[in-house]
């Protein structure tokens, strides 16, 4: 293992050389040169360390909701066709994985400058499920309503859930060296479905990757990478008091789990199915938990799967991600015997609903590396590449429900007939509730907000094309309003199911 002032900078010495650049300990190098062989074998290790998080974490997703995952409970692991059996019997579960490849996809069929209306379309028109915030911006999409409004918090209420975060990891992966161009690449991309503190989940998660090309001291990546995100912002400095926790107590990953859940476990705002629930699809949170099994993780590959899984809510995404970074580190020819046996066996395999598998999307990210280290005034030879470090610079500060925080959760349980006028006394408002009947039938409701303004949308019973929520408002003024729905196409044997509403309070900040 390599020290540099006191940093662990390098481990691949002999692969990997600095430019006679004075350098502090604690900041990039100007410039790094490693062998095409380095530089691929770390490409893989972001890649299969994504995909055994994931593996791993599946069996508890969402199981544990604001509690940790006691050791009594035991994960599985070490079947050699553990990972090809859970592709094939569990394809939805790699979502973070083909969102991710949808993206890549894109990238090497119309090249590194394609418009952010063929990704958009692209993920919006594919056959596979999705959930919270890609979902509410694909129905968006396919009803016209382009990126990057796509994701913004007036038309997405689940702007701030994780999922850019879970399948930014391709933005990372093609910038080694350089989280700038990550962030730019981000910008494009992540605001289709995620704004705010959902977005920079996103760009923190893409810029760590980045910067784990040319360091190895999981310390310094993460502290490196958070220099691109405004410090004002609520992820900045839930993220800056994760490390902070972990510096003042390194040995007592659960005590420092339980400080954090304390000050920032309630922070799923926007969210209807998370909001003043037990549930917390935040990207602030489950990011937190990416942080805890890296840096309570000492490096350690199993551990730091483990304890990021242990943390809870989101809890294959998160190991997920750890676990690509810190294999980006590592590299993938370092990754343990008994994590990547199982996973050699899948690496020929497609993953559901798109055409790729690992080996394909190995050669795909190292050829879009090598054109964006060109691009980035770098250098590409046979033998090596040489890439022009770029110091993480903050991107622009923006903010998902300004002044909005969830109050109340209340009961419905209405089917819709005739018309239906929900009331309260609050500054924004959503109300939760679906559709049931024949596969494509698509209801229409309107919606009378204060007995003037109106709205029509539709709510299509086709799961992929589904609407989440049936109606939200966040910019109400602070009093009392009302909402009257109306179902205007009504059919024998559809319903209109109303769950519930949450309210939601102006806070003093």
């Amino acid at each position: 293992m390599g020290i540099f002032n006191g940093k662990t900078i390098l481990t691949f010495a002999a692969a990997l050389t600095l430019t006679a650049t004075a350098m502090a300990g604690d900041k990039l190098p100007s410039r790094v040169t490693m062998s095409r062989e380095v530089l691929m074998d770390k490409i893989k290790g972001a890649w299969a360390g994504q995909v055994l998080g994931c593996t791993y974490g599946g069996p508890t997703e969402f199981q544990y909701r604001g509690r940790m995952i006691d050791d009594s409970r035991v994960i599985p692991w070490g079947e050699p066709d553990y990972v090809a059996n859970t592709m094939k019997r569990v394809p939805t579960l790699y979502d973070d994985i083909y969102m991710d490849l949808t993206f890549v996809g894109v990238f090497d069929r119309l090249g590194l400058d394609a418009p952010v209306d063929s990704f958009a379309h692209t993920f919006a028109n594919a056959g596979y499920y999705l959930w919270h915030a890609n979902q509410a911006a694909r129905y968006n999409i396919l009803r016209g309503i382009p990126a990057p409004a796509s994701g913004h918090w007036r038309n997405n209420p689940h702007a701030d859930d994780i999922d850019y975060q879970i399948e930014a990891d391709y933005a990372g992966i093609m910038t080694p060296g350089m989280p700038n161009a990550a962030s730019k690449i981000s910008d494009k991309i992540g605001h289709i479905m995620n704004y705010g503190d959902g977005w920079y989940g996103g760009v923190y998660i893409g810029a760590m990757y980045s910067i784990a090309f040319v360091s190895d001291d999981v310390e310094f990546i993460v502290t490196e990478a958070l220099k691109t995100i405004p410090s004002k912002s609520k992820f900045y400095r839930c993220m800056k008091d994760v490390i902070d926790i972990w510096r003042n107590n390194r040995d007592d990953w659960r005590r420092g789990w339980q400080l954090c859940e304390e000050r920032w476990g309630t922070s799923d705002v926007g969210c209807g199915e998370g909001a003043l629930a037990p549930l917390n699809i935040d990207a602030v949170i489950n990011c937190a938990y990416v942080l805890f099994g890296l840096l309570y993780g000492e490096g350690d590959f199993a551990k730091t799967i483990d304890i990021s899984t242990r943390c809870g809510q989101d809890s294959d995404c998160n190991p997920a991600s750890a676990a690509g970074i810190l294999a980006t580190a590592m590299g993938y020819s370092k990754i343990p015997e008994e994590w990547i046996t199982p996973l050699k066996q899948a690496e020929d395999m497609n993953f559901a609903y798109i055409p790729y598998s690992l080996n394909d999307t190995y050669k795909m990210s190292f050829d879009h590396a090598l054109k964006m280290i060109e691009r980035n005034k770098g250098k590409v030879t046979d033998k090596e590449v040489t890439i022009k470090c770029q110091k993480p610079k903050a991107v622009h500060y923006e903010q998902s429900f300004p002044g909005l925080a969830p109050a109340e959760r209340l009961p419905i349980d209405k089917t819709l007939s005739e018309a239906y006028t929900f009331s309260a006394d609050c500054a924004g408002l959503l109300i939760n509730g679906y559709v049931k009947g024949q596969r494509d039938y698509v209801a229409e409701i309107e919606a009378t907000l204060d007995g003037g303004k109106t709205e029509r949308f539709t709510m299509p019973v086709n799961y992929r094309h589904r609407r989440l929520d049936i109606y939200w408002n966040f910019e109400l003024k602070p009093g009392n309003h009302s909402v009257t729905l109306r179902w205007l196409n009504p059919v024998e044997g559809a319903s209109i199911n109303i769950v519930d509403a949450v309210t939601f309070k102006k806070t003093r900040k």
